[in-house]
């Protein structure tokens, strides 16, 4: 089994609330266990540009309630080329590194791949608002994203009631539909349009046209930005034209992305960041944390990326046919589980709105 003395801990690509405190947990927790923790800054641009520093317990205090990440993000094309990957290795032998805590999404965990093919030993830990990462149930900082919409919707709502209007509000998630589907929920929106189901706009604005009827004031709609930048306009320019009723399109954007983390996103980000570290050195290298049913585990990376994919239906089938009968059997019950918590969430939704 590798020897650690030294570790580093990066945070790339979308910042999330919670990143700094999984970095403050690997932190603390490898210093303890008497390991050296290594900050390095920027992601993996800073891993090929030698900007790395040492992370001390007391330079990861006050940390833990700040959003966005104190070691910074960038996005790297150049660590995907042979050279970028030849340099990042040399500064991992240069300042010692020998093993990677990588926080972040899907792109992350591809760059993690790679670090561990190349003999350092990297875990990843998911981090983004999107909910994306199919192989967890949570990811860092979606709960924190969740509680900021429901903030400024609440706000919208108490306008909306004054002047009996609606908002239909766009919230991001890349290509899932989870924040603007529980948020919906949550707020007792109208209705969410997701990408994940099929929304009849005409049945849509009839029910609206139903519910004003009966004296509904404000209405919310919730639109995943999976479905499009033009399609919000759209739906909000035939809720005036055809439902007849004032509404005021709504883009929320990047500021669900900041915020002091939320309770839920400062305890899941600690404990997996101390897992990480613990799986670390045990030796094991090449897994994304996960979080499931409340667990956590370990999942293997290329395996979690294949099962995002299959997920998504955008797996090749030269993907698929390179895991066994019983991967793939995994794969298919995990996919279908979370469809269906999905599916499950969608329904109660259209049942319990007006």
């Amino acid at each position: 089994m590798k020897q650690f003395k030294r570790i580093g801990v990066l945070t790339s690509g979308g910042d999330a609330p919670g990143m700094n405190a999984a970095v403050r947990g690997v932190v603390r927790s490898a210093i303890a266990k008497g390991i050296e923790v290594l900050g390095i800054y920027h992601g993996y641009s800073g891993l090929i540009r030698g900007d790395i520093r040492p992370l001390s317990v007391r330079d990861v205090s006050n940390v833990i309630n700040k959003g966005g990440t104190f070691l910074y993000s960038d996005r790297c094309p150049e660590f995907k080329t042979p050279e970028g990957q030849k340099q990042a290795l040399a500064n991992c032998e240069k300042f010692g590194i020998d093993g990677i805590v990588a926080i972040g999404g899907d792109g992350t965990f591809q760059g993690a791949s790679v670090l561990s093919r190349l003999g350092v030993p990297t875990i990843g830990i998911p981090g983004t608002i999107d909910n994306d990462i199919t192989s967890t149930d949570y990811s860092i900082g979606f709960d924190t994203a969740m509680n900021t919409v429901i903030d400024l919707v609440d706000k919208l709502r108490d306008t909306g009631e004054s002047h009996a209007r609606c908002n239909v509000v766009e919230v991001m998630g890349r290509g899932a539909g989870d924040i603007a589907l529980q948020t919906a929920i949550a707020s007792g929106a109208t209705a969410a349009v997701i990408a994940e189901f099929h929304t009849d706009v005409d049945a849509l604005l009839k029910k609206m046209e139903n519910s004003r009827a009966l004296g509904k004031r404000n209405f919310l709609v919730f639109v995943s930005e999976a479905m499009g930048s033009e399609f919000g306009p759209m739906l909000n320019k035939r809720i005036n034209d055809e439902a007849k009723i004032d509404s005021r399109f709504v883009r929320v954007g990047h500021i669900v992305r900041g915020g002091n983390p939320s309770l839920a996103d400062r305890v899941r980000a600690s404990r997996m960041g101390v897992f990480a570290v613990d799986k670390l050195l045990e030796g094991k290298s090449d897994l994304v944390v996960c979080e499931r049913l409340g667990n956590l585990v370990a999942t293997d990376i290329r395996y979690a990326l294949v099962l995002d994919r299959f997920y998504k239906g955008i797996a090749t089938e030269e993907e698929m046919q390179s895991f066994t009968k019983e991967q793939l059997d995994s794969m298919r019950a995990h996919a279908k589980e979370r469809a269906d918590r999905m599916k499950e969430l969608h329904d109660m939704a259209e049942l319990i709105s007006l």
